[in-house]
């Protein structure tokens, strides 16, 4: 039962739902929310992306989600630009909606012009992107700039880390919103056919899932991988259709045990979470990390890097090591080797905490409830 129908657009970060090829994050959260948001009743149109090379798909539906498409550029930070410049005037002139929900503070200037229409705006901002390696000094800048937008443009700005939140309440002097990602993911499916495609064995793999980009860390994984003595494989799922200089780099590595299989989602890639001996997540800046919320949620033992925002999910339930360093994720790669089932023993407390802490039906509900604006911010 809901008071009001509303209308939202939707468009930012993510590309496409389902998931498809280079997906990041922000993909896994439209692909679990905004399902949700149609089955409680109200109308969802988001904005997805066509890169150059990709097949039209027109507008479609996706369990009631109904997609519009905008080709793009190729080019990383300008692909986002220029789509969102199509979807913020299509929501205008078309008047599509009602209330707008922006993945990333970078499209902030866009919630200026969709106010000025007289459109409610909402932000989700994920993680610090200016701090990222990926970005040239003018796009650290411009994310820099786009902080003092998200703060004071939109109707609300939603946070999905309470430490990104507290910076910006600190910086800016306001209040903002907290509501983290979900954990639960449907029972993987039991066939393991994805498995024997890869010439993999289950529980005889580490893995990653994830972009390829420096601040993922998956440099440091390959160079301490290859110093440790196993005969598991190394599994690294995802990259991108136009693969950047370090991706091509990544894949020029001679050693046999490490595995590129490009890009999976879906029931395929819950398998191959369930079925690892190890998910390792050897990341340099996070938001609230979809991934390890999935692989908690799965009962998968996990490494993982000891920044912040992976020790909030985390708690005392992962193994962590010193984010950047080889050296100290060769030893925890290494402890597991011997001590694999005080691992799971980790994995199986973690399964419970996660799965009561991060419950996406809940924050389906607070996310409507900031849209029809039911709620107050104190709620960290």
């Amino acid at each position: 039962m809901i008071d009001k129908k509303l209308r939202i657009a939707a468009f930012g970060g993510f590309r496409s739902i389902p998931p498809e090829e280079g997906a990041a994050g922000s993909d896994k959260f439209a692909y679990e929310l905004y399902p949700r948001l149609v089955k409680k009743g109200h109308s969802l149109t988001i904005y997805s992306r066509l890169y150059p090379g990709q097949k039209s798909k027109l507008s479609k539906e996706y369990k009631g989600v109904h997609q519009v498409y905008f080709r793009t550029i190729n080019k990383a930070g300008f692909d986002t630009l220029i789509h969102s410049f199509k979807a913020t005037f299509h929501i205008i002139f078309r008047d599509t909606a009602d209330i707008v929900h922006i993945h990333s503070g970078a499209n902030s200037l866009w919630a200026l012009f969709l106010r000025l229409s007289k459109k409610k705006v909402f932000i989700s901002q994920f993680a610090m992107d200016w701090k990222r390696d990926k970005w040239p000094w003018y796009g650290k800048l411009f994310y820099l700039i786009s902080n003092y937008l998200t703060a004071y443009i939109p109707n609300a700005v939603i946070f999905d880390n309470i430490f990104n939140k507290k910076f910006f309440e600190n910086k800016f002097k306001k209040r903002f919103y907290f509501i983290p990602y979900g954990a639960e993911v449907p029972a993987p499916q039991t066939d393991t056919i994805i498995i024997r495609k890869l010439g993999l064995s289950e529980n005889e793999y580490f893995l990653f899932i994830g972009r390829f980009i420096p601040d993922k860390g998956i440099h440091f994984l390959l160079e301490a991988f290859k110093r440790i003595d196993t005969n598991k494989k190394l599994v690294l799922v995802g990259g991108s259709p136009n693969p950047s200089s370090y991706e091509v780099k990544l894949k020029e590595t001679s050693d046999k045990r490490i595995v590129f299989p490009g890009y999976i989602y879906g029931d395929d890639v819950n398998v191959l979470i369930k079925n690892a001996y190890i998910y390792v997540q050897p990341s340099l800046i996070e938001g609230l990390s979809p991934v390890i919320l999935t692989v908690m949620g799965l009962g998968t033992p996990l490494i993982c890097s000891d920044i912040r925002e992976n020790t909030y999910i985390v708690k005392e339930n992962a193994t962590l090591f010193k984010a950047g360093s080889v050296d100290d994720l060769y030893q925890k790669l290494t402890y597991s080797l011997v001590e694999h089932e005080k691992l799971k023993e980790k994995a199986g407390s973690g399964k419970k905490d996660i799965l009561n802490r991060f419950n996406w039906d809940s924050i389906t509900d607070q996310f409507i409830d900031i849209f029809q604006g039911k709620t107050g911010k104190e709620n960290d």
